[in-house]
């Protein structure tokens, strides 16, 4: 396994890629289809920014990528249709996007972020699945109804709730491991298609099995090196 992360790790050298990350959303997207030339898309939990040059690659010049991060994103090297910013996702309200985004909702909202891992799987597990919810949350004023979504969680007991919700909002939700994950990592990737808008969370059909969501104490750190 480690000559298979090698080989990711030269292969993001050799192509430009700040991170092996990057093979991780171009499997996904190769398989699922969640991005397309000319489309909208948000990358939350961008830093390094691996994600945000995958995504600005495939929907080029003609489209529009927004990369959020609690860190600064360095943007050298990114196009003049790609737009960084430094911010908390649970603070994030549609006034902060770019003037461009005015009025406009996204194609696909992609999230690699992660919690700061503390050595405790459970509660790191845990943790993810918050962000997720957060990211979930966030969708209505975010993306348009039939988009897509991908967002990366780790395995654990709050993982199925979670991914019943995302069921709920999409036409199709599923998990996925790239094969540039590493075998003993518990990350796993849930690929969102066909949104259907935000007229069942208004209602309040919720699952009330689900947890409550307290909001975590950051994101985005502790990845750069997946």
């Amino acid at each position: 396994m480690k000559e298979v992360q090698d080989h990711f790790f030269k292969l993001a050298k050799e192509e430009g890629y700040r991170a092996r990350s990057a093979y991780k959303l171009t499997e996904i997207d190769d398989r699922f289809r969640v991005l397309r030339a000319g489309a909208r898309v948000l990358d939350l939990g961008a830093c390094p920014g691996s994600w945000t040059q995958v995504a600005a690659r495939r929907v080029g010049e003609r489209g529009i990528v927004v990369g959020i991060d609690l860190k600064p994103i360095d943007r050298r090297g990114l196009g003049r249709h790609v737009h960084v910013m430094q911010g908390d996702v649970h603070a994030l309200v549609r006034e902060d996007l770019p003037p461009e985004m005015e009025g406009r909702l996204f194609d696909s909202v992609i999230s690699d972020m992660g919690p700061d891992t503390s050595g405790v799987p459970m509660a790191d597990s845990a943790r993810s699945v918050q962000l997720c919810h957060a990211m979930l949350d966030r969708l209505p004023f975010l993306l348009r109804t039939g988009g897509h979504a991908v967002m990366k969680v780790y395995e654990g007991a709050d993982y199925p709730a979670m991914l019943r919700r995302a069921q709920g909002m999409f036409d199709e939700a599923r998990g996925f491991k790239p094969k540039a994950s590493r075998a003993e990592s518990v990350e796993m990737f849930v690929v969102c298609r066909g949104y259907r808008g935000p007229a069942k969370e208004a209602a309040g059909e919720r699952d009330p099995s689900l947890p409550k969501r307290p909001p975590s104490a950051g994101w985005g750190a502790g990845k750069a090196a997946d």
